[in-house]
């Protein structure tokens, strides 16, 4: 009895006579609510593990400010062809030096799945099935019961200094040797931190603030807000993060990334300053692929070239296709850019090195184009997927059916590990194409001061240099580099 007194006292000096009040009389309006939130809130009465923590719980009961929501601007200003009639086959010229295709033999990774510690894996609280890899957590048995309560800015403060009480660190430190054991990405860590935090939670409240604790442990610039009774997550960006509410700080913008092509976001209430040291922007940049185990499967693709038929077999690994399904829409950078998986690039460069070894420079990368330009059917993304989707070069290979960026995406990626030729994505307000620095004839656009041949992924029978007729006259809006 004592010691409830004491912790009534408590309670009465963190939230002030007015708090106290309230929660009182709602209990008579929520049944029982009040009793079930004090039994959560046990922890709130030790002292905080960060000495950060303090001085941020009393930010956050400070008074909050209200900002309005900006869409982002869509990939393209104007929609995308439904159909595209193929060109007219034209003979290629035998031009350049003969091909010598080399396929450098990459360190076969072993059988066996990737398995992280087995601190890991063993005695955990939680498991989850992250893409084929199975991950264990533990987690304070009072984590699970936070709620919050009331719903409103106090709530979250309530729930941060619950979580901030609580023993945490265990849990951010398992977190953190899985990121690097599974060389995750930041989407990858979001990934992983969403699957926890559903593992743990039912609500998509409790869901984000959970969400918005780790990675500010973490040390990543998120924030968190109100929008009328519910919590918003903001993801700091420095890259546009399409398709995606967002709210500016001064001359930062924060996504909600779980409202990705969904309803637009309206006026939330939140905060200004950060947490400390939790500046890191949310980058989506893939420059390494995750080590997830493998689910490898087969694929044989087909098509014609000079009315002969070749094939192209190569295995892929589903749980990597599941994870690039997840994307939001990132810059076209981050697509290029991205690696393919090194056992699919090898089975396919063995494949075209069969075809194109000896032959003229022009041949081979018509060749290529030729692979690229009829192994696919066409569809936009709308039809496909319902939303745009920007494909990486592996998602490519895995559909059956892909829209020009696609395509582009994955003959930038051949060419240049193929040929080492530098080459460019061409981007128009309602095309990709993708442009070479080769010395060709056709049709070319400038890219500084050097020239670049065109090359269309889409453009079904069209040679390299050879443009869309509607494309020839237009400057393009965008070019896209390779690093």
């Amino acid at each position: 009895m004592q010691q409830n007194k004491v912790g009534e006292r408590k309670l009465f000096k963190l939230f002030g006579l007015f708090s106290l009040v309230y929660l009182f009389l709602s209990t008579t309006l929520l049944s029982g609510s009040f009793e079930d939130f004090k039994k959560t809130q046990s922890s709130a009465f030790s002292e905080y593990r960060d000495k950060n923590d303090l001085a941020f719980s009393t930010y956050l009961k400070a008074e909050w400010q209200e900002y309005s929501a900006k869409e982002s601007a869509p990939l393209y200003e104007k929609q995308k062809p439904k159909s595209i009639r193929a060109a007219e086959p034209k003979p290629i010229k035998a031009l350049g030096p003969r091909v010598n295709i080399k396929v450098p033999k990459v360190n076969k990774e072993p059988s066996t799945p990737v398995i992280p510690s087995k601190s890991m894996t063993k005695n955990k609280d939680i498991y989850i099935d992250f893409f084929g890899q199975k991950l264990g957590f533990s987690i304070d048995n009072e984590v699970r019961n936070f709620r919050f309560y009331p719903q409103n800015q106090s709530g979250i403060a309530n729930f941060f200094q619950s979580m901030a009480r609580s023993e945490y660190t265990r849990t951010l430190q398992e977190i953190e040797d899985a990121c690097k054991e599974l060389h995750l990405n930041d989407w990858g860590v979001y990934q992983l931190v969403a699957q926890l935090s559903k593992s743990i939670y039912t609500t998509p409240d409790e869901i984000n603030l959970f969400s918005w604790f780790i990675f500010n442990k973490l040390g990543y610039d998120v924030k968190i807000g109100l929008d009328k009774k519910h919590v918003v997550t903001m993801y700091y960006s420095k890259k546009v993060i399409y398709a995606t509410p967002s709210y500016s700080f001064d001359d930062k913008k924060f996504y909600v990334i779980d409202r990705y092509d969904n309803a637009s976001s309206g006026r939330v209430y939140t905060y200004k300053q950060n947490y400390p040291g939790a500046d890191k922007p949310l980058d989506l940049s893939l420059k390494e692929l995750p080590s997830f185990e493998k689910n490898l499967h087969t694929k044989t693709l087909s098509f014609e070239v000079e009315s002969k038929e070749y094939t192209i077999s190569f295995s892929y690994d589903k749980n990597l296709i599941d994870f690039m399904a997840t994307y939001p829409q990132a810059d076209y950078e981050t697509y290029f850019n991205a690696p393919m998986s090194s056992d699919t690039y090898e089975q396919i460069a063995e494949s075209m090195k069969k075809y194109i070894n000896n032959k003229h420079s022009s041949s081979a990368l018509n060749f290529v184009l030729s692979f690229v330009q009829k192994a696919f059917k066409y569809e936009r993304d709308q039809e496909q997927f319902s939303r745009e989707k920007v494909m990486f070069a592996n998602e490519t290979l895995y559909y059956d059916k892909s829209d020009c960026e696609d395509r582009a995406i994955l003959y930038a990626y051949l060419v240049k590990k193929l040929f080492g030729i530098s080459v460019v994505g061409v981007k128009y307000k309602d095309h990709m194409a993708t442009a070479l620095y080769i010395p060709m004839k056709g049709d070319s656009v400038r890219v500084g001061a050097r020239k670049f041949v065109l090359a269309d992924p889409t453009y079904v029978n069209a040679n390299v240099g050879q443009s869309m007729p509607k494309y020839k006259s237009i400057i393009p809006e965008q070019f896209i580099f390779l690093k």
